[in-house]
């Protein structure tokens, strides 16, 4: 240590500590444990300030001598000065003490008033409102312009989407409404049988499967599964410039990829919920009659006595309106997504979230709506 470290104690209460040589990490540094107690023999020392002399070598091994010398020090009350190291190592030595630097924190500042933390939301509120009724105005123009036989989109796009939002789920859609038709027979054996009346769950599952829980359990498998994939696709293409570049062709994002995801969807989702109403009564029929001890025939009579075309009807008219709200969200929450990989995540949670939420929203106000006019 004495060839690389020279300690002046001239001034009273400071020591001025030269450093020399080559500290790096491959020649071997001094120990802080040794300048710590020769800094602290002398007594009555308040601080220590560092300087070095012209050829000092270093790297990451000097600034962790320096850690554990300013710790050593902070001990006995020490102040350490690094004004005389060189710029990028006091740099090195402060990110060590203060790492939040190093990720461009800082210190908490004052709390933001209460009134400007409610008309920042108010704010953010009406401009994500008007967003929402920009991108529907689009919409409503370009399904305009395909009505007037002018919008410009690839067939082949739009068939490949058909095949994903339809027959791709119909696996899930099958195992998830055979066993809600299961669990409705089962909630219902548990109070009919109470009055000798089990074959009324032919009734209740029929019913509740073609009124709205067909649709409803759809919608939320496709929330799931392609309103999230919409937002994924549509949101990676505005991360890598894909969409700036379809508009600086002179192409509508919303005419090209919009239109025919909403089409492709609402064109499947009563398809697919017919499906699932099926699948759903295929389940109560099997629990009912191999567990529960019901006769085949007298259940399949009930259901179709029990199950009208209005039912049908408000099924199918719930599964069209999932339909339009899963592909909106999706395609909305995706070419609004930051150009970033965590940008697309949001973007695909918030499409899954937003559709869900509206398609609770709705079915109450359709179911709502049913009430009033008796259907």
């Amino acid at each position: 240590m004495p060839d690389k470290i020279v300690f002046d104690y001239s001034k009273e209460g400071l020591v001025r500590v030269e450093l020399s040589g080559d500290w790096r990490i491959t020649a071997g540094c001094p120990l802080a444990e040794e300048a710590f107690s020769r800094i602290s023999s002398r007594g009555g020392i308040s601080g220590a300030e560092l300087s070095v002399s012209p050829g000092f070598k270093w790297d990451s091994a000097f600034v962790s001598f320096l850690i554990q010398l300013e710790h050593l020090l902070k001990e006995k009350k020490i102040a350490l000065s690094v004004t005389g190291l060189p710029e990028h190592a006091q740099k090195l030595f402060l990110i060590a003490q203060h790492p939040q630097i190093a990720h461009g924190g800082h210190r908490e500042g004052p709390k933001e008033p209460f009134f400007d933390i409610v008309g920042g939301g108010i704010l953010r509120t009406k401009y994500a409102f008007l967003s929402v009724l920009e991108f529907l105005g689009e919409i409503v123009i370009s399904f305009n312009r395909l009505f007037r036989g002018r919008a410009f989109f690839r067939k082949d796009d739009f068939f490949l989407i058909v095949q994903r939002c339809g027959i791709d789920a119909l696996g899930l859609v099958s195992l998830i409404t055979l066993l809600v038709g299961v669990i409705l027979a089962f909630i219902g054996a548990i109070q009919l049988r109470m009055f000798g009346a089990q074959i009324y769950i032919a009734d209740i599952v029929g019913i509740a499967m073609v009124r709205v829980m067909g649709a409803v359990m759809t919608a939320v498998l496709m929330s799931g599964r392609t309103g999230a994939s919409f937002a994924a696709e549509l949101g990676i293409m505005q991360s890598n410039e894909e969409i700036d570049a379809l508009k600086t062709l002179g192409v509508s994002p919303v005419e090209f990829l919009v239109v025919p995801r909403i089409l492709a969807l609402a064109v499947m989702m009563p398809l697919l919920t017919l499906y699932a109403d099926l699948m759903g009564i295929i389940g109560g029929f099997v629990i009912s009659t191999a567990i529960l001890g019901l006769n085949p025939v007298e259940y399949i009579n009930h259901t179709l006595s029990a199950v009208s075309l209005t039912n049908l009807w408000l099924g199918l008219i719930h599964s069209f309106v999932f339909g339009l709200i899963i592909s909106v969200s999706g395609c909305y929450r995706g070419l609004k997504c930051e150009r970033s990989s965590a940008g697309v995540g949001e973007a695909t949670t918030s499409a899954v979230v937003t559709a869900i939420t509206y398609i609770v929203i709705a079915t109450a106000v359709i179911t709502f709506v049913c009430q009033i006019i008796g259907v």
